[in-house]
C-alpha cells in the first residue's frame, strides 16, 4: 500500500492515472500532455509501473500503457475506515429497524392497552 500511496501522492502520476482511465494510451501521447520531459514522463510511468498501477502493452512497434485500478482498492479500504458518513450508515440502520420493530409490538397490543396508554 505505501508503494502506491508514494505513486499517487505526485500530481503528474495522478494526472497520468486520470488520462488512462477508460483508455490507453501510448508514451508519445501521455507526454503531449505535459510541460515536462519525455524523460520525466518515461519516469513518472515507471513508477507507476512497478507499483502496478499501469501495465504495458506492446502492439506492433507501439508499447501501449494501461491503467490497472486493483492496487487502489487497498489504499481506498484504509481511507474508507476514516468517513464518518458510513458510521451513520449503519446507526441510521440500526434506528430505523428498532423503530420498525417498536412499532410493530405497537400494533401487536391489545387495543384497550392502546387506550388506556393515549388517555394517560
Amino acid at each position: 500500500m505505501d508503494e502506491v500511496a508514494d505513486a499517487i501522492a505526485d500530481a503528474v502520476r495522478r494526472e497520468i492515472l486520470e488520462s488512462l482511465r477508460g483508455t490507453r494510451l501510448t508514451a508519445g501521447e501521455i507526454a503531449a500532455k505535459f510541460e515536462i520531459s519525455r524523460p520525466a514522463v518515461s519516469r513518472h510511468l515507471r513508477v507507476l509501473r512497478e507499483c502496478g498501477l499501469v501495465h504495458d502493452e506492446l502492439v506492433g512497434r507501439q508499447r501501449f500503457y494501461v491503467l490497472d485500478p486493483a492496487p487502489l482498492a487497498e489504499v481506498a479500504e484504509w481511507i474508507a475506515r476514516f468517513d464518518t458518513a458510513a458510521a451513520w450508515t449503519h446507526r441510521l440502520d440500526a434506528l430505523e429497524t428498532e423503530v420498525y420493530r417498536t412499532r410493530k409490538a405497537h400494533r401487536a397490543r391489545p387495543k384497550d392497552e392502546q387506550t388506556k396508554e393515549n388517555t394517560a
